[in-house]
């Protein structure tokens, strides 16, 4: 299967997230299994969104501890750091709290994790597993970063958090 990439205009951000929308869900129709799914949908985000600098997935697994943590999944930038606690970091806590964190600037986020220096701002959603609560309820967070101080907004809050819902339903988690 060959896909094509749409030109997002990005000017019209309502629209350009509504084009986005449309094109995953036609890029994971028809797959179900998460890595290829996470995969191709943090290369779409990387591809479609201006001034990022990393886009992709942390998912939750449990340490050797027993303890539930996030663990680096499919991902488009430079490496990452492997492991990030419940509550730790921006990732961390966006899972915690099970909502949506947008980090103008991230050096004034406390705690935040600089896994690449060049990072300024943040955001992350939490991928929520339809019709499940608690903690069998979080599958794990979409990640964006940009270089540009106050990349994110709260159109991007809206899109991205459309963009989450339709991964986190296309997916047969583990």
């Amino acid at each position: 299967m060959s896909f094509g990439l749409s030109h997002y205009d990005f000017s019209d951000k309502a629209r350009a997230y509504a084009d986005l929308a449309r094109d995953l869900e036609g890029l994971l129709e028809g797959e179900r299994h998460w890595i290829a799914n996470t995969a191709n949908a943090a290369a779409l985000l990387y591809a479609a969104l201006p001034d990022l600098n990393w886009a992709g997935f942390y998912l939750v697994t449990t340490s050797a501890a027993g303890v539930p943590e996030l663990v680096v999944g499919p991902f488009q930038g430079k490496p990452a750091c492997v492991r990030i606690g419940m509550g730790r970091g921006v990732c961390g806590a966006a899972a915690a709290r099970r909502e949506t964190i947008v980090v103008p600037d991230v050096m004034a986020f406390a705690g935040h994790i600089a896994c690449d220096s060049a990072s300024r701002s943040e955001i992350v959603v939490p991928l929520l597993r339809p019709g499940l609560a608690g903690a069998a309820g979080l599958a794990g967070v979409l990640d964006l970063d940009s270089p540009r101080p106050a990349r994110f907004d709260e159109a991007d809050r809206a899109g991205l958090e459309r963009v989450a819902a339709i991964i986190a339903a296309a997916c047969d988690w583990p």
